[in-house]
């Protein structure tokens, strides 16, 4: 096996090729393990939710974000309350105001057919309570 081939002479070793390749596997596996992965939440609400579960699943968002996962807050509209789009929009901005100490918006309010979305990112400097 080559150690280091650009050296003069170069670096030559003998050793068992399984051997290596198993060493090699195991590096690489504990790289991947070692390596964080974030993962996107939903919290789905609707225009007419009360304050109690607006609480509520925004005490979830906190969790999620304190496990340093992103959150997706989704307004859904039924029927009829697609003709009152702006509770959509007031709710979700109530919700990014309750959680602005701890995450940031990642994607501003969107709306897509009858969802009206943001995604919130863990912020980089945690406050903890």
């Amino acid at each position: 096996m080559e150690i280091a081939p650009q050296a003069k002479p170069p670096v030559c070793k003998i050793i068992d090729y399984g051997k290596f390749l198993y060493e090699q596997q195991k590096k690489e596996k504990l790289a991947k393990k070692k390596q964080a992965t974030t993962v996107l939440k939903e919290i789905r609400l609707h225009p007419n939710t009360d304050t109690h579960d607006f609480e509520f699943k925004a005490r979830h968002a906190i969790g999620f974000i304190e496990d340093n996962n992103k959150v997706k807050v989704s307004v859904i509209f039924k029927g009829r309350e697609l003709a009152y789009k702006e509770h959509g929009e007031t709710l979700l901005k109530k919700f990014i105001e309750k959680l602005e100490d701890i995450a940031k918006v990642e994607h501003n309010i969107r709306f897509e057919g009858r969802t009206m979305h943001v995604i919130l990112a863990p912020s980089k400097s945690k406050k903890k309570k």
